[in-house]
């Protein structure tokens, strides 16, 4: 349950109320054996985060995880790495969302793809295949960008998820800011003075989770990241690829909802914050999706993580909720997360 309980004498705050609800829903998954454990930090603007921590950080240690443990994030890689680059690089006049990719690549891409635009990629309806596989690329010569634009488009302008756009997106910012994308990612944070923000590899350790056991017999990816695509690119990656601490998304997750109303270190993407968390286009009859981030018919702003993570914003009331578990760490499955979410988003309702 909560390892920070609130002080004797102060009024219990809805983040208190929600730690104690994700600590206990935590715990029946640690009891279940559906995660070796999770770390959970809930908070609002102006006030601190609250933590509560539940099982091992590794499939049966004995060390509890908490705020300063380092999990594989997974997806939500797009929306804490990559998507705030592409927005410093927009205020910045680096990059346009709605000129074609293509124009920011040197090679020729002779495909269709090469007319998709930044917009596009962000909203999820770009045409770009959905099913990734860099493998297929390798031992090519060409540049694995042009070998992703070539492909023909499927579905364009309809909402299907596709992590080559994001992909597409970290290989852009390396480019026009001419610097390594892990570079850049260090960059951000260092300014925004986050620590435990990163894309690996990772040493190995009682303060990193480790995640999936892919063969029996073998080790569980510890300190590497899990996406099989990001880890062809050198672990390096615009979809995936990024580890961090309750303690940081907490901390990125109040400047988020700050700079939405043009205050603290974020506060020139005030603009770009604002349009990503307005609907774009529609996935059904509760979920829209804007700029890289999932909506709510309640206002919520979400995204998750493959591996057994989520980041929920709600900028009416400027709350927000960090979920981190290992729960890949127990099969693919992940069974139990899909209740351990739903009842993150209720707590907003």
């Amino acid at each position: 349950m909560s390892d920070v309980p609130a002080p004797a004498g102060r009024t219990r705050t809805w983040a208190d109320m929600a730690v104690d609800a994700m600590g206990a829903a935590l715990d029946r998954m640690v009891e279940n054996g559906q995660t070796p454990g999770g770390v959970v930090a809930a908070g609002s603007v102006g006030a601190g985060p609250v933590y509560a921590a539940a099982g091992a950080t590794a499939p049966g240690g004995a060390t509890r995880p908490g705020p300063s443990t380092l999990y594989d994030v997974a997806s939500l890689t797009k929306v804490v790495a990559t998507w705030p680059l592409v927005g410093d690089a927009v205020v910045r006049g680096l990059v346009d969302l709605d000129t074609p990719v293509s124009a920011y690549f040197s090679t020729a891409v002779p495909g269709e793809g090469g007319g998709v635009t930044v917009r596009e990629i962000l909203t999820h309806s770009s045409g770009l295949m959905p099913s990734t596989r860099l493998d297929r690329y390798v031992g090519e010569t060409r540049d694995v960008a042009e070998a992703i634009l070539s492909e023909p488009l499927t579905g364009s302008g309809e909402h299907r998820y596709i992590n080559r756009g994001f992909i597409l997106l970290g290989l852009l910012l390396a480019r026009v800011a001419d610097r390594p994308l892990h570079d850049l990612l260090d960059g951000f944070s260092h300014d925004l003075g986050l620590s435990g923000l990163q894309y690996g590899p990772l040493p190995r350790g009682e303060n990193v989770a480790p995640t999936e056991r892919r063969l029996v017999g073998g080790e569980p990816m510890h300190g590497v990241v899990h996406d099989e695509n990001a880890h062809t690119l050198g672990g390096v990656a615009g979809h995936a690829g990024v580890f961090a601490t309750a303690e940081a998304l907490a901390e990125l997750a109040g400047l988020l909802l700050e700079a939405r109303d043009g205050k603290g270190g974020l506060a020139a993407l005030s603009g770009y914050i604002d349009e990503s968390w307005r609907s774009a286009i529609r996935i059904d009859d509760v979920t829209d999706r804007g700029l890289a981030w999932l909506i709510s018919k309640e206002g919520l702003v979400y995204h998750h993580g493959f591996t057994g993570t989520s980041l929920y914003l709600h900028p009416g009331s400027g709350r927000y909720l960090v979920v981190l578990t290992n729960a890949i760490a127990y099969g693919r499955e992940r069974a139990g997360l899909s209740e351990l979410r739903k009842i993150a988003a209720d707590l907003f309702v």
